[in-house]
């Protein structure tokens, strides 16, 4: 590895977006979960949303080429999926530009998932709570559809995880 400070690749790794929600980073979802250095090879270990995540791949081409752009040489992506994702990583920051990119964001769960995921979801357009489920898949594995009242608005919710 050249001159690259680990500072560097975390701050290089702060400006990939997620592929299914731009406006926040793969470090901001808690998806990059760690950066090491073991005889010139950076490690980036990501724990992905969920198991099966169609955007893995993307996600770890980034990775390369983004790090190889800014000097490193010899790169290994880990997956690890112990502990789990969880939306309970999400800050009130990450939470609050989700919400502003017209996705409500999960609501904190502590584990009580089921109960979550009746409540009513408060629209990213309109602030309403009079709102409906569409469809508990959206177009991908970690949204579901719902539907404002108020507004007639479709949006998309991120699911708690």
């Amino acid at each position: 590895m050249t001159d690259v400070t680990l500072d560097q690749i975390w701050e290089t790794l702060n400006a990939i977006s997620d592929p299914e929600i731009p406006v926040v980073s793969l470090v901001e979802l808690g998806i990059v979960r760690a950066v090491q250095v073991e005889r010139e090879t950076v490690i980036v270990t990501i724990t992905p949303t969920f198991a099966g995540c169609p955007a893995m791949h993307h996600m770890r081409e980034e990775i390369f080429e983004k790090l190889s752009a800014i000097g490193v040489e010899k790169i290994e992506v880990r997956t690890s999926l112990n502990p789990p994702w969880t939306s309970e990583w999400l800050s009130e920051e990450v939470r609050a530009k989700i919400n502003q990119f017209g996705i409500a964001p999960p609501p904190h769960h502590t584990g009580d998932l089921e109960i979550k995921l009746m409540e009513a979801v408060t629209c990213p357009y309109c602030g309403s709570r009079d709102t409906v489920m569409d469809n508990p898949f959206g177009p991908t594995l970690c949204q579901s559809l719902h539907y404002c009242r108020s507004c007639r608005q479709s949006f998309q919710r991120f699911k708690p995880l």
